[in-house]
């Protein structure tokens, strides 16, 4: 992963609050019949011919700003292996090299010449939202700056057969050996608070609010504001192979936010007011979740999403790549109408699972915070894939 981004959605936790089921637009055309793959993927889903891209309405600013993401993707289209099944790198090939002699002003009509719609499964999608938090830090530790962002552990490996059992997907699972040769689980969120990595030259920096820092987590990258006003941006690096839980829906069935739970409404920022309010359940509510992301420092204009290009705001979605191809242009219509529009699915998340689940990417500041906080939008999806590829799915 990447922002959150083997990511840990933001909403991930949240999704579960605050949802709530909107009018779907109409179902589409007949399925068409594909031979299963091994394992779960797109193809064993059933997959129906969405409308034409023209009648979906795309306006012109969300097309040119998809499109510009979308040539961003580009390089990777075009070489990587598609795990979904439903493309192959040659077919990007034209829509690719087309964008640099298409003109900028008819953005939505590039969609509409290179690509069709396509509906996985029964269509129904799920977003949340996911951000870019910035929170106060220092390189070195200073007075008030006492938690650390730590980088990856060299003793953070995956077991060797034999050592362990393996997880669900056939890999090994992630741990540490010690002075025995005996394999062990890694540190969990509680082991690493109380100190296990202390005083290894592991810390790329210091924050001041351990809150903030935990839900920087849950995002899976961020910013950090330094004393002098500088910005330095922290990406994801890796994980503690600890499973993640969402405290959002911990929180949620022991009655501690949403609905009947006074003050404390079924959002992030509830989430958040509950903690800052009850400090010490708030603590062990944190540390139930047993994950830990360890980050990198990132240069460049944006923040790193899995496909291994800057994710943009109100333009980047993550999605399960075993249904959407990474890089691929994403049709979102949802009872939450800031959401709708065309994305491109740049990004995975470790909560993003199954058919057209996505993570909607705000950006940073405020508005952001508030909408990836509150975001959670039912409605229906179609992924759009280059022209030709419907048909070559039949013939198979």
């Amino acid at each position: 992963m990447t922002l959150r981004w083997v990511r840990l959605a933001a909403a991930s936790s949240l999704a579960l609050l605050v949802s709530a089921c909107g009018r779907l637009v109409p179902d589409a055309r007949a399925p068409i019949v594909v031979p299963p793959l091994a394992g779960q993927s797109a193809l064993q889903l059933g997959l129906r011919e969405g409308p034409a891209v023209s009648s979906l309405g795309l306006r012109q600013a969300d097309a040119a700003a998809a499109m510009l993401s979308f040539r961003e993707s580009c390089p990777k289209l075009t070489t990587r292996v598609d795990v979904s099944g439903l493309t192959r790198p040659e077919d990007w090939s034209e829509a690719c090299a087309a964008f640099a002699q298409w003109p900028y002003g008819r953005a939505e009509r590039f969609f509409e010449r290179h690509f069709e719609a396509l509906q996985i499964g029964d269509g129904r999608a799920f977003a949340t939202g996911y951000f870019e938090p910035e929170i106060a830090g220092s390189r070195t530790r200073l007075p008030g700056y006492d938690f650390p962002v730590y980088a990856l552990p060299s003793d953070l490996v995956r077991a060797q057969a034999g050592d362990a059992p393996p997880l669900r997907d056939g890999r090994m699972p992630l741990g540490r050996y010690d002075a025995a040769g005996r394999f062990l689980p890694y540190y969990d969120r509680t082991e690493i608070d109380n100190g296990a990595l202390a005083n290894r030259g592991l810390e790329l920096a210091w924050v001041r609010d351990p809150v903030e820092f935990f839900f920087l987590q849950v995002q899976g990258s961020g910013r950090i504001r330094l004393p002098d006003g500088a910005v330095m941006r922290i990406g994801y690096a890796g994980q503690n192979g600890h499973a993640y839980t969402g405290i959002g829906a911990l929180m949620r069935e022991r009655g501690l936010i949403g609905e009947g739970a006074g003050q404390y409404p079924g959002s992030m920022q509830g989430i958040i007011q509950y903690i800052r309010e009850n400090p010490e359940d708030g603590r062990a509510l944190m540390r139930e979740n047993r994950s830990w992301v360890f980050f990198r420092e990132l240069t460049g204009d944006g923040p790193i999403g899995a496909l291994g290009v800057p994710v943009r705001a109100e333009s980047s979605v993550a999605a399960d790549p075993k249904f959407v191809p990474l890089g691929a242009p994403v049709w979102l219509s949802l009872d939450r109408p800031e959401a709708n529009g065309l994305w491109i699915a740049q990004d995975t998340g470790g909560a993003i699972k199954g058919v057209n689940r996505f993570d909607t990417f705000w950006g940073a500041g405020e508005d952001a915070r508030r909408l990836a906080g509150t975001m959670s939008g039912r409605g229906r999806a179609y992924v759009l894939v280059p022209k030709g590829t419907l048909n070559r799915l039949r013939s198979q």
